[in-house]
């Protein structure tokens, strides 16, 4: 499978975009996907895990209750829409599936050797 996210670009703080994670190559269905992010100088932290069965979905401390996550079965997509931003959200954002087609996000779900299939990041800016 491969991973494409897309819809990054520069917000103002207290604003929102959606971002994509298109895939091509195998069904999402069968893959929990996680999505990452990597600011500048520092290392890649996750943002949110969602399973494709079991309706596992974790989220980040730092996102949680301003980012959802949400999948498109039919165009093999999963958003990540992202609210009331701040500047420190300010990254680059990827998406990974699970590593051997796991379609469960792990309780320890930010381990990213757990992650394969990484798309191109996608970059988010949030400055007035």
């Amino acid at each position: 499978v491969q991973l494409q996210a897309s819809g990054g670009g520069l917000v103002q703080p207290g604003g929102s975009l959606r971002l994509s994670c298109a895939a091509s190559g195998d069904s999402l269905d069968y893959y929990a996907i996680g999505w990452f992010r990597q600011a500048a100088g520092k290392e890649r932290e996750g943002v949110s895990c969602t399973s494709s069965m079991d309706g596992g979905l974790y989220y980040g401390d730092s996102v949680r209750g301003r980012f959802t996550v949400s999948r498109d079965e039919a165009n093999n997509t999963v958003y990540l829409q992202m609210n009331s931003l701040k500047p420190e959200d300010t990254a680059v954002y990827f998406c990974a599936t699970r590593a051997n087609r796991s379609p469960r996000c792990k309780s320890k779900w930010t381990l990213l050797a757990d992650y394969a299939n990484w798309g191109q990041g996608t970059l988010v800016t949030v400055s007035s």
